[in-house]
């Protein structure tokens, strides 16, 4: 992961994909027949992602979890509506009470609703495809524009990605308030089965308290989409700002490489045209509002040395500092395992210049310009490739889960929580 060209399998695999060479938006979006990412998709046309419902592992997936109802319950309400103020209480409320539902089987509430472990982000995320697909689909009686569509999609994202639905506690005597986020599966052309640790992550831990050496930590979590677009409109920023002057500690979680935890130490102002869950890819800076103060790098604040000392779990934890930039008076990517030099510009910070990479950089970005640099520990976790089992490893044939999958993200979901406890008390 020290080259600016990686294995198209380890591409495949993680949000630092992005550390392949370099393609424009508008040639990867073509060649995957997809409009570009700075094309906003019809409101009522089904998407990329939507349109994999139709494949048999999605079905399953929500059948052996009993998400399967989510969406045609969803569809009887919004049909029942008789105006869009009314339908706009059902996408509100139908779009949390999925968050709600996802929680609470992770955490071991209610039924399971099937065979499938309570552990498994994938529900979700199948049911709210399903859900967006329906709320595509709608005809209405009364009229509803693109615009309104629009809106009311816009709605049901963030109220079913946890974003509507972060509770801090008021300030008490030694209770400390920390913030996680995590992603949706990706990837899913090259296997529709996969799962994203991170997110999964974020369901086990969303309310729950865990203990530290400096005392309990509250921990409020939400979810993000794969998705260029998502993220040149501002969805991080929106649903970080609000809460990041009022936590101790946060960090942004995903997919990283294989059998390892790492720290970014350093994440980049650049976007490097990996295909996203719509197929588009962006080649560019990182768009942000007032580009005319925007740095080209960000840090973490994170407690990295603590965390990296610490006996957290079976995956050795590293800091990772190693980054890609066209030096000062250069032209060409040049791989720095310590850092960036001074005067550089960005084309892949330590979690590489995909998504991950992105959120890190403007959630940090964020911490910074709220004048939080010195004061709010925060910045990037990647958690290694979840895999299958051995002789589980075909897409075509195998099986949507097994033991040593399950185990595996078990596994990673314990280390991050033994990570957030040594960073809040670190």
């Amino acid at each position: 992961m020290h080259s600016p060209r990686v294995r198209a399998g380890i591409l495949g695999l993680a949000l630092v994909a992005g550390l392949a060479a370099p393609t424009t938006a508008t040639a990867t979006a073509a060649a995957a027949g997809a409009a570009p990412a700075s094309a906003s998709p019809s409101a009522s046309a089904p998407t990329v992602e939507e349109r994999r419902l139709a494949q048999a592992v999605p079905r399953e997936i929500l059948g052996r979890s009993g998400f399967d109802t989510v969406a045609p319950r969803f569809a009887r309400l919004l049909g029942a509506s008789h105006s869009y103020a009314q339908a706009r209480r059902v996408v509100d409320g139908e779009g949390r009470a999925l968050w709600r539902r996802a929680v609470d089987r992770a955490q071991g509430r209610g039924p399971a609703g099937g065979d499938l472990s309570r552990d498994d982000d994938r529900p979700l995320y199948w049911a709210r495809l399903a859900m967006t697909s329906e709320l595509r689909a709608w005809e209405p009686a009364f009229t509803v524009d693109d615009g309104q569509r629009d809106a009311l999609l816009d709605e049901l994202e963030r109220a079913s990605r946890g974003q509507d639905d972060v509770r801090l506690p008021r300030h008490a005597k030694g209770l400390k308030r920390v913030l996680v986020t995590g992603f949706d599966p990706f990837t899913l052309d090259r296997d529709i089965r996969i799962s994203n640790p991170s997110g999964a992550t974020a369901l086990a831990l969303d309310g729950t308290v865990i203990r530290t050496a400096d005392g309990p930590a509250r921990v409020e979590t939400v979810v993000f989409p794969v998705r260029w677009r998502d993220f040149s409109q501002g969805v991080v920023e929106r649903a970080l700002r609000p809460y990041l002057p009022h936590v101790d500690l946060f960090t942004t979680v995903s997919q990283g490489r294989v059998g390892r935890f790492d720290v970014e130490r350093t994440n980049g102002a650049w976007r490097g045209g990996f295909p996203d869950n719509d197929n588009v890819g962006r080649t560019e800076q990182v768009p942000v509002p007032d580009p005319a103060s925007q740095p080209q790098w960000t840090a973490t604040t994170l407690p990295y040395a603590a965390i990296v000392a610490a006996d957290t779990g079976r995956f050795p934890v590293y800091d990772h500092t190693s980054v890609t930039e066209i030096p000062a008076g250069g032209t060409a990517p040049v791989v720095r395992p310590d850092g960036p030099t001074a005067g550089s510009t960005a084309r892949a910070g330590g979690g590489g210049d995909y998504l991950s990479n992105e959120i890190a950089y403007r959630a940090t970005l964020l911490r910074d310009r709220l004048g939080l640099h010195d004061s709010l520990p925060g910045g990037h976790v990647h958690t290694p490739v979840l895999q299958f089992g051995a002789g589980n490893t075909d897409p075509a044939t195998g099986a949507v889960t097994d033991p040593e999958f399950v185990r595996n993200r078990l596994d990673i979901i314990a280390q991050v929580r033994a990570i957030l406890s040594t960073a809040a008390g670190a």
